[in-house]
Parts: structure tokens; C-alpha cells; sequence
């Protein structure tokens, strides 16, 4: 083997080397700006929305053809109700006054967002909230994401 093709086999292996160990060092976390993140701030706007009755929030992250289905846990009865429906402006007409006291959250209310999964058109989220736990599936829709369904339930008392 001539010294040529040995210095370029030498200089191939280590590019691919350099190349390899630069991918194999990039976090598994998404940066800021991701769509990962995009995703979770249209979840963000939802719940702080509601937290802070900010209707504008909702206008932002929820498409005005949602449908959000959940239940809730009837203390007298000491069971769910049936799944209950609710439409995008009964969400807008809720968050005006959910929070109307400040009691039921306040800006160290449970708010966790996981994102599950971010497509190209298409994500799926759970938000913690004071509430209970919702399901999201959201879509994006010209360079934006919106909440389309939501299917929710309220947490069961210990």
C-alpha cells in the first residue's frame, strides 16, 4: 500500500471518527426554539390561561374546533361523573371566571408539561394542573401548533 493511500485512509477514519463521536455527544434533550418546545409553550398558554384568566391564551393555543372530554370526581356520590363534553368557547367562558377568587391556583400551582411526542404536523402532551391531569393532541397548522382534543380527569381524593 502506497504512503498516499495509507495518509487518506488515516485522514477517512479520523474525519469519520470526528464526525461519529460529534453525533454521539449531542444531548438527547431538544435547545430552545425546537418545536419540542413550541409544542409545550401552546400547553403553557393553556393552562396559564385558564390559572390567570387570560382569555387571549386560550385564543392563542386552542383551535376553535377543540373538543376537550373529561371527568370529574363527585365527592357525594364517591364516583366519576360520565365523561362530559366541553367546546372551545364554554373554554373561553369558563376561563373568565374558573379562577374569579385567586383560590383555586396561583403562580406556584402544579403545572407540569410532558411532551410525549412532536411530529411534523402532529403532538401528543400531558399537563399536571390543580384540575387533574389533561391528554393533548395538538396540530400544527400554518407554522403553528393548536390544542385540538383534550381528554382530562380530576384527580381521585386519598
Amino acid at each position: 500500500m502506497s504512503l498516499k493511500t495509507k495518509l487518506f485512509l488515516c485522514l477517512t477514519a479520523g474525519m469519520l471518527l470526528v464526525g461519529t463521536s460529534a453525533f454521539l455527544l449531542k444531548p438527547l434533550q431538544t435547545s430552545p426554539g425546537t418545536e419540542h418546545d413550541l409544542v409545550k409553550e401552546a400547553i403553557l398558554d393553556y393552562v396559564e390561561g385558564v390559572y390567570t384568566m387570560d382569555t387571549s391564551r386560550i385564543y392563542r393555543s386552542v383551535h376553535p374546533s377543540l373538543v376537550k372530554r373529561g371527568s370529574w370526581f363527585d365527592r357525594q356520590k364517591g364516583e366519576y361523573v360520565p365523561l362530559q363534553e366541553m367546546t372551545f368557547q364554554q373554554l373561553v367562558n369558563l376561563t373568565k371566571h374558573w379562577n374569579k377568587d385567586g383560590k383555586r391556583a396561583n403562580g406556584e400551582s402544579m403545572r407540569k408539561i410532558e411532551v410525549y411526542d412532536v411530529q411534523d404536523k402532529t403532538a401528543t402532551a400531558k399537563l399536571t394542573a390543580v384540575w387533574g391531569t389533561d391528554y393533548f393532541h395538538l396540530a400544527k397548522q400554518d407554522g403553528k401548533w393548536y390544542i385540538m382534543n383534550v381528554l382530562w380527569q380530576s384527580p381521585k381524593p386519598h
